[in-house]
């Protein structure tokens, strides 16, 4: 009995070990530091405001052009 449940558990073992081998999916998710989340954060924000100062300027644009009628 002891015999069996060794090799039963050796090969479990190695089994367990060739299928983690091939599981590529990720594990969990990557740890991002504070720092590279504020640049990340500093980047998107940069890249949201051009465009908001352009919509804000063509309000602006709209509204002195019906005043000057």
């Amino acid at each position: 009995m002891n015999r069996k449940k060794k090799i039963e558990g050796l090969f479990k073992k190695r089994l367990k070990r060739a299928r983690a081998k091939l599981d590529t999916r990720p594990k969990r998710k990557r740890y991002i530091s504070k720092a590279d989340r504020a640049k990340a954060e500093a980047l998107l924000e940069e890249e949201n405001s051009p465009n908001e100062n352009i919509a804000e300027q063509s309000k602006a644009v709209d509204v002195d052009s019906g005043v000057s009628e």
